[in-house]
This record gives C-alpha cells, sequence and structure tokens, in this order.
C-alpha cells in the first residue's frame, strides 16, 4: 500500500474535518457522539462541564446540557468508565468485560485487582444483593466489608467500596446508571442495553477503525491510556506529515476532501487537542491545562480554552463563569500571533456566544 505524503495544513485540516470542527456543524448530539466515539466526564466546571462545552464548541448555543441528562437517563448514551459513549457500542466492550482482567499474559496490575477483589467477595457480594434490591445507589449507600484493604500510593488508598465498584464496572458486572452529586450505581443488565458481545479481536479492530475515523490521523503505536487509546493500531492507511518524523495512519475517507473551516473555543480535554504530542507536532501549538499550577506560575490561566481558526489553534482564552454573581469574565484572550481584525471579531462571536449559552453577562 502506498504511503500517503501529507503537510501539515493537509494533517490539521484532516483533524479537524474529522473532529467536527468544520464550518458545517452539526446539529444532533447524538451524532456528535457517535462521530467523536465519547464525550470526556469531567467534574471541573470552570466555564462548563468538558462533555458540555466539547458538544457545546460543535453544536453551538443551541445546545443545552438537559439534552445529555435526557440522553444518560433514557439510556441511548451510556457512562462507561466517564466518557458518554453511543449505547449500542457497549456490544464493542462486552467481550473485554467478560475476559476481565484478561489471560496469562494480562498485566500485574490487573492480576492483582482480580485477586483483590475475589478476596473480599463478600463485600462484592452484598453489593450486588443492594442493588438488585435498591439500585441506583451512590458508592456512599454501601457498608465496607473489605477484609483486606485496597492499597495505594495514591488517593484511591484503602477507598474500598469504590475501588470494588470499578473493578466490577470492569467485569461488566455493574455500571452507571446516573449522577446525583456523585455517580450512582447498578446492575449493569439495567443499564446497558441487551445486546451481544462482539468478539474481542473483531471489536478491538473495529474500536480502532472508529478512533481513527474520529481522529482523521494518529499515530499506529502510542503511549498507555488505560481508558481511550491515543493511538489506532494498523487500521487506515499509512501516511507521512512533511516536517514531523515517523509515520502515521490516516483515514482514507478524509483524503482529498474540501475543508472549509471557523472559528472555536475548545475545552482543554477536546480531543482535537487532549494528545499534547500530536497537537504539537501537528498544529505546532503550545498548551497545557494550568489549573494543577501555583497561580504565579501559569501563563495562559486556570482553565485556558485553546483556540481555533480556520485549521489553525492560535490562542487561549482565559475565561471563568462565576454561576452565583451571573457572569462569565474574560481575564484575557491570549494571542500566539497577533491577531488580524477578523479574526479578533470572529473570537469575539465565540466568547459571546459561550456567554449566551451559559446564560451569564458578559464581563471582559
Amino acid at each position: 500500500m502506498a504511503v500517503h505524503k501529507l503537510s501539515r495544513t493537509d494533517a490539521r485540516r484532516i483533524a479537524v474535518r474529522a473532529q467536527l470542527l468544520g464550518k458545517a456543524r452539526p446539529t444532533d448530539l447524538h451524532d456528535v457522539v457517535r462521530g467523536l466515539t465519547l464525550l470526556q466526564v469531567d467534574a471541573t466546571a470552570a466555564v462548563a462541564p468538558s462533555a458540555d462545552l466539547v458538544a457545546w464548541s460543535r453544536l453551538g448555543s443551541a445546545y443545552s446540557p438537559t439534552e445529555l441528562t435526557e440522553a444518560l437517563a433514557k439510556r441511548s448514551l451510556v457512562d462507561l468508565r466517564q466518557m458518554v459513549r453511543p449505547a449500542e457500542d457497549i456490544a464493542l466492550y462486552r467481550a473485554e468485560m467478560d475476559a476481565w482482567p484478561g489471560g496469562d499474559d494480562a498485566p500485574g496490575y490487573r492480576r492483582y485487582q482480580h485477586k483483590w477483589l475475589h478476596t473480599n467477595e463478600m463485600c462484592r457480594q452484598s453489593i450486588l444483593n443492594r442493588l438488585d434490591a435498591e439500585g441506583p445507589l451512590p458508592a456512599r449507600a454501601f457498608e465496607d466489608t473489605c477484609v483486606e484493604p485496597w492499597k495505594s500510593s495514591g488517593w484511591t488508598n484503602n477507598r474500598n467500596v469504590v475501588q470494588m465498584l470499578e473493578f466490577m464496572l470492569l467485569a461488566g458486572e455493574v455500571a452507571v446508571a446516573g449522577n446525583d452529586s456523585g455517580r450512582l450505581w447498578d446492575l449493569a443488565e439495567r443499564v446497558y442495553p441487551d445486546q451481544p458481545a462482539v468478539p474481542l479481536a473483531e471489536a478491538l479492530r473495529t474500536r480502532n477503525e472508529r478512533r481513527l475515523q474520529s481522529l482523521g490521523i494518529a499515530r499506529a503505536k502510542g503511549p498507555g491510556c488505560p481508558v481511550e487509546p491515543i493511538d489506532v493500531g494498523e487500521v487506515g492507511e499509512p501516511a507521512i506529515v512533511e516536517g514531523v518524523r515517523g509515520q502515521w495512519r490516516v483515514d482514507p475517507a478524509q483524503l482529498g476532501q474540501r475543508f472549509a473551516g471557523r472559528t472555536a473555543l475548545l475545552s482543554p480535554l477536546d480531543r482535537l487537542v487532549y494528545d499534547r504530542k500530536r497537537m504539537v507536532e501537528i498544529f505546532q501549538f503550545d498548551y497545557q491545562l494550568e489549573m494543577y499550577k501555583p497561580a504565579a506560575k501559569r501563563r495562559w490561566g486556570y482553565y485556558a480554552l485553546p483556540i481555533l481558526h480556520g485549521d489553525e489553534l492560535v490562542g487561549k482564552v482565559d475565561a471563568a463563569a462565576d454561576r452565583k454573581a451571573g457572569v462569565l469574565t474574560v481575564n484575557a484572550v491570549h494571542e500566539d500571533e497577533p491577531f488580524t481584525t477578523a479574526i479578533t471579531a470572529a473570537v469575539w462571536r465565540e466568547i459571546r456566544d459561550l456567554a449566551k449559552w451559559l446564560e451569564l453577562e458578559l464581563a471582559a
């Protein structure tokens, strides 16, 4: 198979178009989630929750967060490991759940999780019984009857019930059924659609294909990401990008397509910029989420929103939503290169639309 030779401009346009950020906007939330394959759930709401920001970036202020809430309640969309996915896609994960923690070649940490789960079989069974009788329930509703505590050097240390639920989710026994100041849990059979599992090898390939379709261009191999990989294996077709080392995989359906761009403000967790290495290689964009940095060391702000203009990432908007005061404050618009009059006008149209969508007064 011939290797496609792409310029950085070609690669950027493929990525932007695949992420539904071209001039022609989608009009339906479910179409957005199917096209992107997921909306990442994140509790930070300095401007708005990331899943809602991603939807707004595609749909505009016509989108209402209640649409996502209702879709999750109706189970047309489901939360799997804090990734909102189309309910029909659960069939692509069932074989992996059935096989959890995996065979003899499974990583050691997975085997340890499995062993710990069954060491605490009485707690596991108690959770299943409570959910069967009373679900959906929050994690705090369950009594911690573990005989061996979960050991970790991080925040999960001794958080036994939470860890138990997470491992039972991986095994397909429980699922997230909603949110009420925290996740609500129920038996998976009452949340997921009753669909047969797609065989594992076929499911993994289909997931790679879907991921490549949503990204447009990606590496065949990348660093491990346990929930949602950033690489795509050998699906698609090989490509090289001028000025970038190594080979890529490209979605052939994106090749030769016309490009018409627009201006958009993105969540820091938007899949266009989530893979920071790809972001630098293709977009040559300097960006970090700085919410974990001391204020004095931030260059762009606590939760700066990357600015997409056409096929380029051109700056960041440092904004914060004060819902009690009813105000969206724009602390700064950082221009990577001086904006033209047209770019400035387009960016401020998006900022005003963001304020309108949030139902907040704009303060700049």
